[in-house]
């Protein structure tokens, strides 16, 4: 079983039914997926090196073949026609998700450069938490030579909890550094 796993269901839920009193213990909110975007732009559709590169590296840091996405409609300002690949997403679910959010927590943001926290306010009204990474290269499993552009991508962590306030205790409690 995963730290993280453990960790939630061994004393967070407790910690939740005393601190929020809930009655039931499906009423204790837990983390039901992440989701991870990358964003291609032109550069994707145009260049397929640098298309296959982006996938290898998703899929390097996640341990799961992203999706890709395709432009829903053309933007002539833009060279986007509909149907061209844009971005890659993937979902984590279960064991993958907690040794993401693990991996995360303890290996990826310590290495952000000038890292100070991530932002309270980046938890939605309805329970969801978004973060922003600038660089690839905060995951161990990439090395710096292998690499020929950097990019950045986003990771929301999804939760059924309903106020941001339960979100917030429940991710300050995980580890993640506010």
């Amino acid at each position: 079983m995963n730290n993280l796993k453990e960790l939630y269901t061994k004393s967070l839920k407790s910690k939740f039914f005393t601190d929020f009193s809930y009655k039931n213990i499906h009423q204790v909110p837990k983390i039901t997926k992440i989701v991870i975007t990358y964003g291609l732009g032109i550069k994707g559709a145009q260049n397929k090196a640098y298309f296959q590169k982006s996938i290898e590296d998703i899929r390097s840091i996640t341990g799961q073949h992203p999706i890709i996405t395709k432009a829903k409609k053309s933007i002539a300002g833009f060279k986007v026609r509909e149907g061209m690949p844009i971005g890659l997403m993937v979902t984590l679910r279960k064991e993958k998700m907690y040794s993401f959010l693990e991996r995360l927590i303890k290996l990826a943001l310590p290495r952000t450069r000038d890292f100070r926290g991530v932002n309270r306010n980046s938890i939605d009204k309805h329970g969801n938490f978004t973060l922003g990474i600038p660089d690839q290269l905060v995951f161990p499993e990439l090395q710096d030579d292998m690499l020929d552009q950097k990019y950045g991508f986003s990771v929301t962590i999804v939760t059924n909890s309903k106020d941001p306030k339960e979100t917030y205790y429940l991710l300050k409690n995980l580890g993640l550094p506010f």
